[in-house]
């Protein structure tokens, strides 16, 4: 299965970047976007390992759980 490189903005604009069957060239591409990010850029960028891209913006669109740790 690949990973996919995605830009996503504000309120889930998803912008497919780039797709990768290796973990390492789908990191560095992450990587090396958030480090040529310009200031005041409010998007950010992320990998899913996916079936396919459907799958991966399904994935990245639903919202995260809040995860709680140990007992209160």
């Amino acid at each position: 299965m690949p990973y996919f490189v995605y830009k996503i903005r504000p309120n889930l604009v998803l912008t497919h970047i780039d797709t990768k069957d290796r973990y390492q060239d789908a990191r560095s591409i992450v990587r090396h976007l958030r480090a040529e990010r310009a200031e005041g850029d409010d998007a950010d960028y992320r990998m899913i390992f996916a079936k396919h891209q459907s799958e991966a913006e399904k994935l990245l669109s639903r919202p995260k759980d809040e995860r709680v740790i140990g007992e209160d």
